[in-house]
């Protein structure tokens, strides 16, 4: 078992690699066997000097989930509540989302799932939709005023 200097040294390399909350980090000195003291004291020191900032990783978080994951915002949110980032925290960093890059990336995501469904029949082709939407972690509303504007421009021939 590692002591609680070599542990602070392993979990500063590994803060350096991405940003890491506090959740996560904490998780990860449990696991290793350090008393629940020390690995208090291990995550107030990387806190201290800067390596875990909950505001900055939920900045990142929600950066890399809408980009690259193309999640909607429930669903972000609902992941970074897991990690036990404060709420002040996630609004912000949901905020910083574009909302004309939010439209988009639902409209892109809905036009493309629209050439996969089969049925012809509109009712199902909402419905389907919408559940993939909300799956994804979308508003219902923002879905719905967009599958109108899509399924107007569909063409069922």
């Amino acid at each position: 078992m590692k002591t609680e200097a070599e542990m602070l040294n392993v979990m500063a390399r590994y803060c350096s690699q991405g940003e890491k909350c506090t959740f996560d980090v904490l998780k990860k000195v449990k696991n290793t066997g350090l008393p629940e003291d020390a690995a208090q004291r291990i995550i107030d020191r990387l806190v201290e000097e800067g390596f875990i900032d909950e505001k900055r990783f939920a900045r990142s978080f929600v950066n890399d989930k809408f980009r690259f994951n193309q999640w909607g915002k429930i669903k972000i949110g609902y992941e970074l509540k897991i990690r036990k980032i404060s709420s002040e925290n996630i609004e912000e960093a949901l905020a910083n989302i574009n909302e004309n890059e939010y439209a988009d990336v639902l409209t892109n995501l809905l036009k493309s799932k629209i050439r996969t469904v089969k049925s012809a029949v509109p009712q199902a082709l909402v419905a389907t939709l919408l559940r993939y939407a909300t799956s994804r972690g979308f508003e219902t509303d923002i879905t719905l005023k967009t599958i109108k504007r899509l399924i107007k421009n569909v063409d069922y021939e």
